[in-house]
């Protein structure tokens, strides 16, 4: 059996080569944004790339559920994350909607930019390019509603299971629990069993938090055209590594 220390190390791997596959992504994504082709040829290469780039996601989310069922806690309680990242989690991730509203956002910086373009005489053609359509946007606001449900679900299931600490047989068991003076509490064989089954039922939570962001994250790109999808990843990617980059930065400063 790996030691405590041994599973800490293989999750900080994990995170770790995480954000590294973030940078090479976002090199790559960044590069196929200024790569000339026939339209048809481009949108088919833009499309692999947004494919392989959710295949990364789900292969990091597969490896965290395997790690987490040797030790689910680090998960919800991140050592490798900064302070910052740390107070934005939800379920030890982020939330799904998350990318929802960071369309939203791209779409309304996009309208604002070819307005103000197509004001000057910089801009002929029409407002569509990068801005979602009508029939995207209603698809768009279907799926936030579908996914809202889901996190306010998993979010009571969570802290219906933080509740439990507080009831049988954890409380009873801490209760009846006594010791020296001077010396810690010890885990009994009844006390492990009854954490063993909190942290199964937390694994199972992260697995299904971990499916809701990959869910809404492949819904999300089918709605987009290619171009748009590709835009949607850069900005997301971009937007994950400041958040530890500043996180990181922010913790050094105040020590």
């Amino acid at each position: 059996m790996a030691s405590p220390s041994s599973h800490r190390g293989q999750q900080h791997c994990c995170f770790n080569d995480w954000m590294n596959l973030q940078e090479h992504d976002l090199s790559e994504l960044l590069q196929a944004q200024t790569v000339e082709e026939n339209g048809g040829d481009k949108e088919v290469q833009l499309r692999r790339l947004v494919d392989k780039n959710v295949e990364h996601f789900q292969a990091y989310a597969q490896e965290r559920t395997r790690l987490a069922r040797d030790h689910v806690s680090p998960f919800f309680a991140p050592s490798w994350c900064s302070s910052l990242e740390s107070s934005l989690l939800w379920l030890a991730g982020c939330r799904p909607s998350l990318f929802i509203r960071l369309i939203y956002a791209l779409s309304g910086l996009e309208i604002e930019s070819q307005i103000k373009e197509f004001l000057e005489g910089l801009r002929s053609s029409d407002l569509s390019d990068l801005s979602l359509s009508a029939r995207q946007f209603s698809m768009v606001n279907e799926l936030q509603g579908r996914t809202i449900k889901e996190e306010e679900k998993l979010s009571e299931e969570m802290a219906c299971l933080q509740e439990k600490i507080a009831d049988q047989p954890i409380a009873v068991i801490a209760k009846e629990t006594t010791r020296v003076l001077g010396q810690s509490f010890e885990t009994n064989e009844q006390a492990d069993e009854a954490l063993d089954d909190h942290s199964r039922s937390m694994v199972s939570i992260l697995e299904a938090a971990d499916k809701l962001r990959i869910n809404t994250l492949k819904a999300l790109v089918s709605i987009l055209s290619p171009v748009q999808a590709l835009d949607f990843l850069i900005a997301g990617k971009k937007l994950h590594i400041c958040i530890h980059q500043w996180g990181n930065k922010r913790d050094q400063k105040h020590g």
